[in-house]
């Protein structure tokens, strides 16, 4: 029995050796290899490259995301701040000549002469809801005591009291109105609207007069002249329709009237938790706000660049796949012979 020593020595003294000609040829395929490649391939294992390179990009992704935000959560501080500010002050638009103002919006009067339809809004914050039921009942006395009444009335009293009334004065007693509500609290808004309506209302009277005069004229002719059938009924026709006319014209200038001589005030009574400020919202929730604003736009710009580099990437796969097609059937040329 051979010893292990004895075995290795033997088979490296029987070790076949590779024919000359076989030799030449290796050699061949060598050289050819090495003048069509001049550098040294690179050869990089892409899994592991793909599980570092992957987890890597979503961390860097995240932190510059989280800086992002933390950066601009100071700023959208001033921004959510300036912004309640600015929705807290600006009345609400309304067709017309409008004074918001809290000092000087009493001062606003209609012009005397002129039919106009004037509205006003008034808010007034109150201690409690006990001062909002006192304010409400307050400011009906007031109604009625400048010759007015209520439209409408709502009054909710609780932890967060509120109560919304909705008056028509007589408009030459609106800035008495308007000075006495702001007497029963706080005023944090106040806004009057005037609409005029003169020249609606010479309009329609001015149509009406036209109908009137079409009216005796028609009426004269009925009354005076011989007509024959045909005419009188045509002319009883147009009587009838210019009278239906002049009173839906009638109509119209005494609710012309009427809207001018009454003012049109909604007053709101508001306890301090009920006026809706706007809160600031934390640093947390801004800096994750923004940071998921960045994650959006790193999304963006990624997808942007894939879509620009995907026809390179395509022409790039095409190019690796016929070229290790091409040395597939190299190596089996080259064994087959």
């Amino acid at each position: 029995m051979m010893s292990s020593p004895d075995l290795t020595d033997l088979l490296r003294a029987s070790r076949p050796s590779a024919p000359a000609d076989l030799r030449a040829r290796v050699r061949e395929i060598a050289a050819a290899e090495t003048a069509r490649t001049p550098w040294p391939r690179l050869r990089l294992p892409g899994r592991r490259i793909a599980l570092v390179a992957l987890p890597a990009a979503a961390a860097l992704a995240l932190s510059s995301a989280g800086v992002l935000g933390l950066a601009r959560s100071d700023r959208s501080t001033e921004a959510v701040r300036e912004q309640a500010a600015t929705d807290q002050a600006a009345p609400e638009a309304t067709p017309g000549k409008e004074f918001g103002g809290v000092a000087g919006g009493a001062d606003v009067a209609p012009t005397p002469g002129r039919a106009q339809r004037v509205t006003a809004t008034l808010t007034l914050e109150v201690a409690d809801s006990d001062a909002v039921s006192r304010a409400a009942q307050q400011a009906l006395v007031v109604t009625r005591s400048l010759g007015g009444h209520v439209l409408s009335a709502s009054v909710s009293t609780g932890e967060e009291g509120s109560a919304t009334l909705t008056v028509r004065v007589p408009v030459g007693k609106v800035q008495d109105a308007i000075v006495r509500f702001s007497a029963l609290g706080k005023i944090t808004s106040q806004q009057i609207t005037i609409d005029d309506l003169q020249e609606s209302l010479d309009a329609l009277e001015r149509r009406a007069s036209s109908v009137r005069a079409q009216i005796a004229l028609i009426a004269a002719r009925l009354e005076t002249e011989p007509l024959d059938p045909e005419t009188r009924a045509r002319l009883e026709t147009r009587l009838r329709t210019l009278r239906s006319e002049l009173r839906e014209l009638r109509r119209g200038i005494a609710a012309t009237n009427a809207e001018a001589r009454f003012a049109t005030i909604q007053l709101m009574v508001l306890t301090p938790g009920a006026l809706g400020v706007v809160p600031v919202p934390s640093r947390l929730d801004r800096t994750l706000d923004e940071a998921l604003n960045a994650l959006v736009w790193e999304g963006v710009i990624a997808l942007a660049i894939a879509i620009v580099a995907a026809p390179f990437a395509l022409v790039a796969l095409a190019v690796w796949f016929g070229r290790s097609l091409y040395r597939r059937r190299e190596e089996e040329r080259l064994l087959a012979t």
